[in-house]
């Protein structure tokens, strides 16, 4: 069976209320204990509540005295910067909030450009059909795309040029690798170059032929 999450939330009944108090200020200290044993750093708690006469101090009064000393020797900024209350809790929880909600709307509107975009290109839809507002955003999304593709266009080139001349040194090296290169992807161009070849020493033994018979 699943854990359920707990709901942030008051607890209106009293014997509830108190069987969680317990339970985590258990949890709390267990915790205070191992930050204090793994990490070796100072650790002092502090809980006030109405089930307990007195406040409770972990790990004792002593180590809390130390604790507290150490906080007061240091700066004003560096006690208070990581401080919140109430109030700047949900100012901070609010700007979060309202930067992702500003992120999602962004990332929306691009996905609803795409797809007017698309439309247009399939025929679906006609330019002269999209609102006024959004013919801005529709143009910077069909400008990235034109980028994308600029960019696209131009690594290829560079790949292409770049194997052209690469070939072409290998061609003036060398009269038979480009037969043993190219052969594996055409077997045509490899027959015509044989044909060539056969032709080449044929026209050779005639033309000796010849010779032997104007010696006679």
């Amino acid at each position: 069976m699943t854990r359920q999450k707990v709901k942030m939330a008051f607890i209106e009944n009293e014997s509830s209320r108190k069987a969680t108090y317990k339970k985590r200020k258990k949890g709390i200290l267990k915790k205070a204990n191992e930050l204090a044993t793994l990490c070796g750093v100072p650790v002092g708690v502090i809980i006030d509540s109405p089930y307990d006469l007195t406040p409770e101090v972990w790990p004792s009064r002593e180590d809390m005295d130390n604790v507290l000393s150490q906080l007061q020797r240091l700066p004003v900024m560096d006690r208070t910067k990581k401080m919140l209350n109430q109030e700047s809790y949900l100012k901070q929880s609010i700007s979060k909030a309202s930067e992702t909600c500003k992120k999602l709307t962004k990332e929306n509107k691009e996905l609803e450009m795409k797809e007017v975009m698309f439309d247009c290109l399939s025929g679906k839809t006609s330019p002269s059909r999209i609102e006024k507002n959004d013919l801005g955003a529709c143009g910077n999304v069909i400008e990235q795309y034109l980028r994308n593709l600029n960019r696209r266009i131009e690594i290829l080139s560079k790949n292409d040029g770049a194997s052209s001349s690469s070939v072409h040194v290998v061609a003036s090296t060398s009269v038979a690798m480009p037969i043993v290169e190219l052969g594996s992807s055409s077997t045509a161009f490899c027959d015509m170059i044989r044909q060539q070849q056969i032709q080449s020493n044929m026209n050779q033994n005639v033309g000796s032929l010849d010779l032997n018979q104007q010696q006679w």
